[in-house]
């Protein structure tokens, strides 16, 4: 199933609007402030699908019932643009476990590129929900990279796949290519990708405005 939360307006829309806006993105710590937002906002429609119990707790005047959750997910996040994202996640789920990925594209005479992941610091995930945060999702080629390297880990129960802006094929690609038992969450879908495979209208490179350019 895939989810595209700005098609119910809220005031996730807005944190979208200012991430996209050239101008707004100059200002470095509120492009990773945004993204921290989304990253909440996120990991509250998501916990609504994961598994609840119910208990009693002692107040001051009274019992009353309660329901937490079972078991905290497993977050993933994919360095370095993912870290603000990330945290919007752990600020929610704040006693989660956490595993951290390193892939980037390594690019060949003509353009074509594969992903090299060349970093996996993940706890055991048999039989955990696992969520995999990455704000940009455009070939989907890096998700299934990284997915495919978690999966030494264990197999987990179920997969929830978040980004703040996904291209259609991307997700398309990732459909064809995880588990029935995954769910896909977007802020947005764009249906464009350039010949290089950056997302338009997108919002150009999420490290890069999070943290500075690269050489």
């Amino acid at each position: 199933m895939v989810h595209e939360l700005t098609r119910h307006h809220s005031i996730l829309s807005n944190f979208v609007a200012e991430l996209r806006d050239e101008q707004i993105q100059k200002d470095r710590m509120r492009f990773r402030k945004n993204l921290e937002r989304v990253g909440e906002i996120m990991a509250y429609e998501i916990s609504k699908t994961l598994a609840f119990s119910t208990s009693d707790v002692t107040t001051q005047l009274g019992v009353a019932e309660v329901n937490t959750l079972t078991e905290q997910p497993v977050l993933c996040t994919i360095l370095r643009a993912g870290i603000p994202f990330h945290q919007g996640f752990l600020n929610f789920f704040d006693r989660a476990e956490n595993a951290f990925v390193s892939a980037y594209r390594r690019y060949h005479k003509g353009g074509d590129f594969e992903i090299d992941v060349e970093y996996v610091n993940s706890p055991a995930l048999e039989g955990k929900t696992l969520i995999i945060t990455d704000p940009m999702v455009a070939t989907g080629v890096s998700i299934e990279t990284v997915y495919k390297a978690l999966m030494r880990k264990g197999n987990p129960s179920s997969v929830h796949i978040a980004s703040v802006i996904a291209a259609d094929s991307g997700f398309n690609h990732l459909r064809s290519k995880l588990p029935d038992n995954t769910t896909y969450w977007s802020a947005v879908i764009d249906n464009e990708l350039t010949a290089q495979a950056y997302i338009v209208p997108g919002l150009g490179d999420a490290g890069d405005l999070a943290y500075g350019r690269k050489d």
